[in-house]
């Protein structure tokens, strides 16, 4: 490996003002939903007692999960000594710690009283889930901004290594317990299995790719830097593999709760009569979010960017379609009361509960991607995050074209 040249970018063009003022529209769009739920009360949203988690839920899990995944490019490289993911370890870690913050944002602002999240961080139930991952979220952050210490410094690369270990280690009990706090809600047909735990690393292991790759693109793009065809087709490779082993784990998913006579009727309801739930889980999920990005992965050259660019979109696409049938649809079903009984009172148990994402809730939730993106942006400004050359050359100078 040549040695690495990291540089600002100038961020003096008249496109990264209209980013940021783009950006920033997001954000102002966010926290005035946020302010109008808040100041009117949630009954101006979908929600209702049966389904609590709406829209703002759904993108921030999304990014949560993302978070995770994006920090891929570091774990190539310090994990499995990757040499040519070196040059991204930077930019990987920075997109990790930015998404992270996009979805907490978001989580924090649709709790309806985000000033009781003071009690959350000063009184802890060490039987819920939800207090394991306050301690997740918050550590995986601090163990990112050290390892990017670390790289940063000079002195203090040679503990680069040991720390992004660490950092690898983290993520995948963060992501472990994301996919638990679904996973331990027995009350819910549609949780309530252990292999929420590996689906949501997968998930985040693609989601988090995808915007590393769409990211990365812009910003070479953005900048002029040189980006190597030989770097991208293992990058493009990579998140194929990702995005099939999310399509494994959500049939065996499915194929378990349909081995379960209990399960049989939620997953027919999610997969055959569910209307907008089965729409969006065959088109949206499986189609748009799966199909389509595997054979653009698995053929396109790595020369054409658009088009991989593209995929990467497809997979986000898809991946919020999944959060939304997962999520939402997975509320809908009516909790079993009474366990092979039928159920129905005026209060509207036993029945299918409606929902209709409004706009305020869209808002909030697109908030939590400009506030990450915002962050990428004023971060590569501001340090150097992001490498003068990723050409294949500069990468590996004895690279062979087609290596793994």
């Amino acid at each position: 490996m040549t040695h690495i040249h990291y540089r600002q970018i100038e961020g003096r063009s008249l496109g990264y003002y209209a980013l940021l003022a783009l950006l920033g529209a997001l954000v102002a769009a966010g926290l005035a939903a946020a302010w109008y739920m808040e100041h009117n009360g949630h009954w101006v949203t979908g929600m209702s007692n049966q389904i609590v988690w709406g829209t703002p839920h759904v993108f921030a899990v999304f990014l949560i999960v993302a978070a995770s995944g994006a920090l891929n490019a570091a774990s190539v490289a310090a994990v499995f000594g990757r040499a040519p993911y070196k040059p991204l370890a930077r930019l990987s870690g920075l997109l990790a710690i930015a998404l992270l913050a996009g979805g907490l944002a978001v989580l924090v602002l649709d709790l309806g009283r985000p000033d009781r999240l003071i009690v959350a961080m000063t009184h802890y139930n060490f039987k819920s889930i939800f207090a394991w991952n306050i301690f997740l979220y918050t550590g995986f952050i601090a163990l990112v901004v050290v390892y990017l210490w670390m790289m940063l410094e000079r002195r203090l690369n040679a503990y680069s290594r040991p720390v992004g270990v660490f950092a690898f280690a983290w993520r995948l009990v963060l992501t472990t317990g994301t996919g638990s706090i679904f996973g331990f809600l027995v009350a819910r047909q549609a949780y309530d299995a252990a292999v929420l735990a590996p689906l949501f690393i997968a998930m985040s292991l693609s989601f988090g790719g995808a915007i590393f790759i769409l990211v990365l693109l812009a910003a070479c793009r953005g900048t002029g830097r040189p980006l190597g065809d030989e770097l991208l087709r293992r990058l493009k490779n990579l998140q194929g593999v990702f995005v099939l082993a999310v399509l494994y784990f959500v049939a065996v998913h499915h194929l378990t709760n349909l081995y379960l006579a209990e399960r049989q009727g939620v997953e027919r309801f999610l997969l055959l009569d569910g209307g907008v739930y089965t729409r969006t889980f065959w088109i949206g999920q499986v189609l748009i979010g799966s199909v389509l990005p595997l054979l653009i992965f698995f053929t396109a050259r790595a020369g054409a960017r658009a088009l991989i660019a593209f995929g990467c979109v497809l997979v986000l696409l898809g991946g919020l379609a999944q959060m939304y049938v997962f999520l939402i649809g997975g509320q809908a079903w009516p909790m079993p009361l009474f366990p092979g009984k039928e159920v129905s009172s005026g209060f509207g148990d036993g029945a299918i509960a409606a929902y209709s994402p409004s706009l305020p809730e869209v808002l909030l939730g697109a908030g939590g991607i400009g506030i990450a993106l915002a962050l990428v942006a004023l971060a590569l400004k501001a340090l150097p995050f992001l490498p003068e050359s990723l050409a294949d050359t500069d990468d590996d100078p004895h690279h062979k074209t087609g290596a793994a």
